[in-house]
């Protein structure tokens, strides 16, 4: 990946990648070291409103309930992974009170989790295809509890394992937005300038 700036090694090599080797199980090992990584992310309040569910060989059944809750361009390449965790936000903080950072706090304990998975070799890919209210009606989620994001989490495989259609996306150059178009100098629409660019 071309970055314009010498960021970590570890955030270049993130990607979020279809291709698993469904015959590799991910080790209950490194699923709490991803748990972990999670556990330790900075929250509002220090109220760590995250919850994980986690799908993997030891619970096949819900395993395939949650692949079949994913949108059906997510299942082509989705069911090949071994691992899949369900992120969910909750929204009310211990007190009764409207948790609105919680959203916020549950992506960066994602990020953490999805960097932790890339140290490992890990692949992983977060998807917000998948029906949240047939997740919380499946896997008991309790009120007050947003399903909000399904990792799917495994070992590098074979692309041309996949679909011509897949093959096709992850073949596509990774891009994103130049700095001045998303951060702004002193007032909105100024584009943050930087000799580098």
């Amino acid at each position: 990946m071309n970055t314009n700036q010498d960021i970590h090694a570890l955030l270049r090599s993130r990607a979020s990648s279809r291709v698993f080797d469904p015959d590799r199980p991910v080790p209950a090992e490194s699923i709490r070291l991803l748990l972990e990584a999670a556990r330790w992310s900075p929250s509002s309040g220090n109220g760590q409103p995250w919850r994980y569910l986690i799908f993997d060989d030891r619970v096949k059944e819900e395993r395939e309930r949650a692949r079949r809750i994913l949108s059906p361009g997510n299942q082509t390449w989705a069911a090949r992974a071994p691992l899949l965790i369900l992120g969910v936000a909750r929204e009310i903080r211990s007190e009764g009170k409207v948790n609105h950072y919680g959203q916020h706090d549950l992506g960066l304990a994602n990020q953490s989790l999805l960097l932790q998975a890339t140290a490992l070799g890990l692949h992983c890919r977060p998807m917000g295809g998948f029906d949240k209210e047939e997740a919380a009606r499946l896997f008991d989620i309790p009120e007050g509890h947003r399903p909000m994001v399904m990792v799917a989490i495994g070992y590098p495989g074979k692309r041309g394992d996949l679909d011509e259609t897949v093959q096709q996306k992850e073949a596509q150059p990774r891009t994103r937005k130049a700095i001045k178009d998303f951060a702004f100098h002193g007032s909105w629409g100024s584009g943050f300038a930087d000799e580098s660019e």
